[in-house]
């Protein structure tokens, strides 16, 4: 049976040689929205300057999707940082997250569907990385407990390798990383949506919250 890697100490490894360095590097970090940022942000921004690299085309609704992207930006403004944090919007490209879905409309949420949307928006932040010249890309989604970090790694590494850009080796969720970006989201009142993103993902959460309210309560 393969070990499971711990990426949470591979980050603080990595952070730990840049600090006998020296050396304070680029990083690009694709974000999903500002609540999952806010604790990458707070703890990244002690060693890296960061691109915030927001390319998220699964957002469904259109208005959802602008929502989220000034929550984004009035984070990065308001958070204090050691040092600076930038910002760039990627492409509302639609049509090709529901090409990239197509298939997999019945999928849960967790599955395949998914990997495949991860690997989406890690390809364009590896190549975003690369074309700016970034020593490291990453991505905050391993923030949330219900996305999978083993496979968001796995992914990570594999571009890492066909870009030629050092993929940053993370868990956020770990070391209470989630329960941090609970917390932040409060301090400054931020937006906290309650799905993941997609249409599929609103769909299945909305049935969810429907069977919750119709189901008949408990006769004593």
């Amino acid at each position: 049976m393969r070990a499971q890697k711990n990426y949470q100490k591979m980050l603080e490894a990595t952070i730990a040689g840049l600090k006998e360095q020296d050396r304070v590097p680029t990083l690009l970090l694709h974000s999903c929205c500002a609540p999952c940022s806010s604790y990458c942000l707070e703890y990244l921004s002690q060693y890296f300057h960061i691109i915030v690299d927001y390319y998220n085309p699964n957002i469904y609704p259109e208005e959802e999707y602008h929502m989220r992207v000034r929550e984004q930006q009035r984070l990065i403004r308001e958070l204090p940082a050691k040092y600076p944090i930038a910002f760039r919007e990627g492409a509302y490209d639609k049509e090709r997250f529901y090409e990239m879905a197509r298939g997999l409309e019945e999928e849960k949420e967790g599955g395949e569907r998914c990997f495949r949307c991860y690997e989406l928006r890690l390809r364009e932040a590896a190549e975003t990385a690369k074309s700016l010249g970034m020593d490291y890309f990453t991505t905050t989604l391993s923030i949330s407990p219900l996305k999978n970090a083993e496979k968001l790694n796995e992914i990570g590494d594999a571009l890492a390798e066909e870009y030629g850009v050092a993929y940053l080796n993370s868990d956020f969720k770990k070391k209470n990383g989630y329960k941090r970006s609970v917390e932040l989201s409060e301090q400054y009142g931020m937006y906290r949506q309650y799905y993941c993103g997609c249409v599929f993902s609103k769909r299945e959460r909305d049935a969810q919250i429907c069977l919750l309210y119709t189901s008949p309560s408990p006769r004593d």
